[in-house]
């Protein structure tokens, strides 16, 4: 009988199981987000205008941007994405991943946007209203 090999050393099964669901999920929102980036941009820049979390003069320059960003990472290398969010990797227990890549959009890149007056709040703030719109594809992975 063939003997299993452990690509990640893991000898717990349990740890391994999770891993595997993680990256399940991972794959299906960034997938998930892409398919539907131009409805999902419309709803998260309008949660962060009602939010007050940015202030602008041009809300479709806003969703253009935001929508790019949620088409990207479903191409982009894991690498990519943990270099993007490294800064506030930690910010909460257990993040939904495109949720962090966009509040770091949000609070490094979207503040230098030329149609954006400011971004207001802290980088919870900014993640909680991310995630709010966000959390609806994530619930879509775990059924």
């Amino acid at each position: 009988m063939a003997r299993h090999i452990n690509p990640s050393g893991s000898t717990n099964k349990a740890i391994d199981a999770l891993d595997r669901k993680r990256e399940r999920e991972r794959r299906f929102i960034l997938s998930k987000a892409r398919d539907i980036a131009p409805e999902l941009a419309v709803r998260l820049v309008q949660r962060l205008l009602d939010a007050h979390i940015i202030e602008t003069n041009d809300v479709h320059a806003i969703q253009d941007g935001v929508e790019r960003q949620l088409r990207e990472p479903a191409e982009m290398e894991e690498f990519e994405i943990r270099l993007k969010i490294a800064d506030i990797r930690t910010l909460v227990p257990d993040p939904n991943i495109l949720s962090l890549y966009l509040t770091a959009y949000i609070i490094n890149d979207l503040i230098d946007h030329p149609r954006v007056q400011d971004v207001f709040g802290s980088d919870l703030d900014v993640y909680n209203a991310v995630d709010s719109v966000l959390s609806k594809i994530r619930q879509g992975a775990e059924d």
